[in-house]
């Protein structure tokens, strides 16, 4: 059987999707030495500039983790930039602690409702009547109190790791920005 030269792209309906060539598509590479990763990920070669390295995701990341946003500006234009910053971003300051769908009066997120249950105190509780249920359940519960109990171990971790949503959600709530 003779093979047709004729291509596929002609007449309705097209029989391959829009874009999808024969020729080998152009991929660059990661600008990392060495590497042979895609770069698809778009860096800056220096503050306020167009030219870009172009970066695989575990290149990026490494070189993100270095940025330092403020590098160049005297330490009067650092401090102009960052609150220009805050005050634009100062209308999402008060619910940035709130979890979507969460129980109660909205003032604490689900995590928190679950702690609060494993604590065994109330939805309104303070944080110290928090911390004072936090301290006799862990005494009570800890692995050299009751040696070999497992099932005191697992609730012991449980009230540890529920004190501590509790602890940074009590933080979160309480920093004020400069």
């Amino acid at each position: 059987m003779a093979r047709s030269s004729r291509s596929n792209d002609w007449g309705f309906p097209r029989w391959r999707a829009y874009g999808a060539a024969r020729e080998a598509t152009q991929v660059r590479l990661c600008d990392r030495h060495g590497c042979e990763e895609p770069g698809n990920c778009p860096a800056p070669k220096s503050p306020n500039s167009p030219e870009r390295w172009y970066f695989c995701q575990a290149h990026a990341a490494e070189y993100n983790k270095g940025w330092n946003y403020f590098e160049g500006l005297n330490a009067e234009e650092a401090a102009a930039r960052e609150q220009a910053e805050r005050r634009d971003a100062s209308g999402f300051e008060q619910s940035r602690y709130q979890s979507w769908a969460g129980s109660g009066d909205g003032s604490r997120s689900r995590d928190e409702m679950k702690a609060l249950e494993v604590l065994e105190v109330e939805v309104d509780a303070s944080f110290e009547d928090i911390r004072t249920a936090w301290r006799r359940l862990a005494k009570s519960n800890h692995p050299d109190v009751r040696p070999g109990d497992a099932e005191a171990a697992k609730r012991f971790q449980a009230i540890q790791a529920a004190y501590e949503v509790l602890r940074t959600a009590e933080e979160r709530r309480s920093w004020k920005p400069a």
